[in-house]
């Protein structure tokens, strides 16, 4: 019932996220903020010692997981790199935007928000801590999914129509995505690299995509503290989960 519960939450808030993220705009680099505090401490409290206790448990060597989170950070860094490229060399060669081309970003969301759901199962499979702590921190990079998922369609020239079909289909994903693991178990040593590479991603995201986008809208130590605020909530609900 909780991989259902929080794929729905992801569901909910992919579809929402947006419209929130509009209506606080004037606040959300103090939201971006803590959300990177929130991933950290997701990573350092939660993710980072269930891979140890796995380790331990199975006679697992935890230097592949290690090896796993390095691979999950620079792959995410190589593919938004590449992205960046791309969008680069589309704005100097063409004057106009295209539909396609929104309709391809939107559905590479699409297939992100899957691999955010199919996440959350696998989180489960491990423990109900763990599930709770990726689905948690699945939700909070999915919040401006809805956005993103708008803007791509609709700055391309899409139809109104149209990118609202993608935000549903974006919408629904995740719940997906983690249904699709109810039919499939994951060995204790693949689950141990699946949360190294999850934990590599969220790291990512964390300190070199929402921080700085938290700090690029504006400068202020107010943003800082709720980032540190993140970091102590996360610390919180995993110690009182243990308790």
């Amino acid at each position: 019932m909780g991989v259902l519960f929080f794929s729905f939450t992801a569901v909910v808030c992919t579809a929402v996220g947006g419209l929130l993220a509009l209506r606080f705009r004037d606040h959300l680099h103090l939201i971006l903020g803590f959300t990177a505090g929130v991933l950290l401490g997701v990573v350092s409290f939660d993710i980072l010692p269930e891979i140890f206790a796995l380790s331990s448990e199975h006679s697992l060597d935890p230097t592949n997981a290690m090896i796993a989170l390095v691979v999950g950070f620079l792959a995410f860094h190589a593919a938004e790199k590449l992205i960046l490229i791309h969008h680069a060399q589309e704005e100097n060669y063409a004057e106009h935007h295209h539909p396609q081309v929104g309709l391809l970003s939107a559905l590479a969301l699409v297939s992100h928000s899957f691999m955010d759901g199919v996440g959350i199962g696998l989180g489960f499979q491990v423990s109900n801590t763990i599930g709770v702590a990726v689905a948690v921190a699945v939700i909070a990079h999915d919040f401006a999914d809805g956005l993103n998922t708008m803007s791509l369609m609709l700055s391309h020239n899409n139809t109104t129509r149209r990118a609202l079909v993608l935000l549903a289909l974006d919408a629904l994903a995740p719940m997906f995505g983690a249904l699709s693991t109810l039919f499939f178990q994951v060995a204790p040593g693949m689950l141990a690299l699946y949360l190294g590479f999850f934990a590599g991603f969220l790291l990512y995201i964390s300190a070199a995509d929402i921080l700085p986008e938290a700090h690029s809208r504006r400068r202020s130590g107010l943003t800082i503290v709720m980032t540190v605020l993140g970091t102590i909530f996360i610390f919180v609900v995993t110690r009182y989960a243990e308790g």
